[in-house]
């Protein structure tokens, strides 16, 4: 069934959209820079192939040269359809490479039977393809996690871990090796869903290993769509404030010094308001509206 100019118009300003917060990101981060090879990893989920269409978009436009390579990781979970993603990449004309490494086996040995194995399959995970980027000489690795994994894993490690610590959309990885990119950090699932969706990408489930997804993760992501629902703007609210942090107005010593506080006599407006009322607003979006968006829209294109 053909779509309609509505329907149309509708996908083109979706598809512009992730286009132009991806490419909004890259250039607030500096994540890609000329000459670089970037190894996209697909895993075959709505993001990853969101990522993978997005860089391959901003890599026939952009004003610098760079390299991509997907890579995926063929676990050997029992009913991976290891065709799905050859036979899509071939299409595709990218170039790609399947890693084949039997972490099932070694995750179903370690891990009583009942309990999530994610954090197991995700450390294996990462030291394989850390090796896989260094063997392919790229000089950034490119995950697919968007604004709302950071948002989440924000409450994630306030509620269970006593830190103020989400994703970062650049960092070093943690054997110091590699630096991993997120170009989706500003894209909403609920878009990434709708455009994977409308695309119809062969999508793989991510529960062939038979794990449950991480239940304290589910509660979080629950919260912010009932959030979400019932007021409006407070989400988009959350991922501003993580980029506008006051150290000086949190408690954390490493990030400020606050033995050496002294009176100066000069007002500083960000001095202590302990005795106004905060300076809080409403805000209000109706019901076809655009999120609450404070951030200006840079393009690499």
């Amino acid at each position: 069934m053909a779509a309609t100019a509505e329907q149309k118009y509708a996908f083109n300003k979706l598809q512009k959209r992730i286009r132009r917060e991806t490419g909004k990101a890259i250039e607030q981060f500096g994540m890609i820079e000329a000459g670089d090879k970037i190894m996209v990893c697909l895993s075959g989920g709505k993001d990853s192939y969101t990522l993978l269409d997005t860089l391959l978009y901003l890599q026939r436009v952009a004003p610098i040269q760079f390299e991509l390579v997907a890579v995926n990781l063929d676990q050997k979970q029992p009913g991976f359809p290891e065709h799905v993603l050859p036979e899509y990449l071939k299409d595709l004309g990218v170039a790609y490479e399947i890693v084949e490494e039997d972490t099932y086996s070694i995750v179903k040995d370690k891990i009583p039977e009942g309990k999530t194995t994610c954090s197991l399959c995700s450390r294996l995970r990462r030291g394989i393809l850390y090796k896989t980027a260094k063997r392919l000489g790229a000089t950034k690795i490119a995950l697919g996690h968007h604004r709302d994994d950071m948002i989440e894993t924000l409450f994630l490690n306030m509620f269970h871990g006593g830190k103020l610590k989400s994703m970062p959309p650049k960092l070093v990885s943690d054997n110091g090796e590699h630096v991993v990119i997120r170009p989706l950090a500003f894209c909403r699932e609920k878009d990434i869903a709708r455009y994977a969706d409308a695309m119809a990408f062969p999508i793989i489930p991510c529960n062939l290993c038979g794990s449950q997804e991480n239940l304290q993760r589910k509660h979080i992501k629950q919260m912010l769509n009932d959030w979400d629902k019932r007021f409006p703007g407070r989400i988009e609210s959350l991922f501003t404030a993580m980029q506008n942090v006051t150290p000086s107005h949190l408690a954390d010593a490493s990030l400020f010094d606050f033995k050496a506080v002294e009176a100066t006599g000069v007002a500083d407006e960000n001095g202590d308001t302990a005795f106004d009322a905060p300076p809080f607003t409403e805000t209000k979006k109706g019901p076809q509206s655009d999120p609450v968006n404070t951030i200006k829209i840079t393009q690499i294109a």
